[in-house]
């Protein structure tokens, strides 16, 4: 059988990335880092106590210009795209006309365009979407192939980028980006990220970003893979594609109520808003027992099925199992909850 990771992209950083000795594997059709030789407990005590840094370039970047590009971004995203101020980010989704999302991104708006920061499973899928609502003549840009994109994580990330690109950052919001130079070529940095610590993304040409992460990698910042971002989203509750998030998921039921415009119409509206497409709802849960939650791990109340798990992990910190998974929107007692694994069952909060 042919390797998959063979046939995968490479990011600009994959030469890095071996140099390191990571772990490569297949991740949305590119070939990125699990996690490197100090391991995944490493990484995520520096990312919660220090800094570390993630590739994040099989990102997709678009950028969207012209008269009328906030209408038409205010119709195909799901938040209001109206209220967003200069250098400043918003989260939003991209949704069909049944209300299931097509993607979750990140939109940032800079002067008179917007760069969106997409999934990268879904870079193909957003375009073509976009593309096909685009009745308003608005310029649609893939720069994907052009840019790489690097985030910056933990207490510790604003001082080390300060001293890295020679920006003062101090005064950078959360959600609030700006435009600088570093070594006379534009760069692009927000504070933004996936990790419930301070932190930053940093987008420029592929040769600025492999110049600033060479420049963090000798200066002692840890390289992070895949394996410890899916702990600490995890940890935060926070939302990922293809788990909590998809075409067959009503957004409510996901507990994105909040960025869900009230004020305009947008794709998907009123399929979402329609309470028939609402039967169940996100929980968090933690394991009361020595195990950990895997997707598809069922949940019982009573001994019956309410529900399923869509992602689980070991947190580091609490020592214990958690998961988010969905369950039946009508279960509000959870005391006698518990979760099936290899048909044991165990207790959980």
């Amino acid at each position: 059988m042919e390797n998959k990771i063979h046939k995968s992209k490479k990011t600009s950083l994959y030469n890095n990335h071996v140099n390191l000795n990571a772990k490569m594997i297949d991740f949305s059709g590119y070939s990125m880092p699990i996690n490197y030789d100090k391991g995944i407990k490493s990484e995520y005590h520096s990312i919660r106590e220090n800094v570390g840094v993630f590739d994040v370039s099989h990102m997709g970047i678009f950028k969207v210009s012209g008269e009328n590009a906030d209408l038409f971004l205010n119709k195909v995203l799901s938040n209001n795209i109206l209220e967003l101020s200069n250098n400043s980010a918003i989260y939003s989704l991209m949704c069909n006309e049944d209300g299931g999302v097509i993607d979750d991104l990140i939109i940032y708006r800079i002067d008179e365009y917007f760069i969106l920061i997409v999934n990268a499973a879904n870079k193909n899928k957003n375009l073509n979407w976009l593309n096909k609502n685009n009745d308003s003549n608005v310029v649609i840009e893939d720069n994907t192939d052009f840019t790489s994109l690097i985030a910056i994580q933990g207490p510790k990330s604003r001082k080390k980028l300060e001293e890295i690109l020679g920006f003062d950052l101090n005064n950078m919001s959360f959600y609030k980006c700006q435009q600088n130079t570093y070594n006379n070529a534009p760069v692009f940095i927000a504070r933004t990220g996936y990790t419930g610590e301070l932190g930053f993304e940093v987008l420029a040409d592929t040769k600025t970003i492999n110049e600033i992460w060479e420049k963090m990698i000798s200066l002692g910042i840890s390289p992070c893979g895949l394996a410890v971002r899916d702990i600490l989203r995890i940890e935060m509750g926070y939302c990922l594609y293809g788990h909590e998030i998809s075409e067959f998921r009503n957004p409510i039921e996901a507990g994105l109520s909040w960025v869900l415009n009230q004020e305009f119409d947008f794709i998907g509206k009123k399929s979402i808003f329609n309470k028939n497409n609402q039967k169940q709802k996100i929980v968090f849960l933690k394991m009361l027992e020595k195990g950990i939650p895997r997707q598809g791990c069922e949940i019982l109340y009573n001994k019956k099925n309410i529900g399923c798990v869509t992602s689980g992990t070991f947190s580091y910190i609490l020592n214990a199992g958690l998961g988010i998974a969905y369950i039946d929107k009508d279960i509000n007692e959870y005391d006698d909850c518990s979760i099936l694994i290899r048909g044991k069952e165990y207790k959980i909060q």
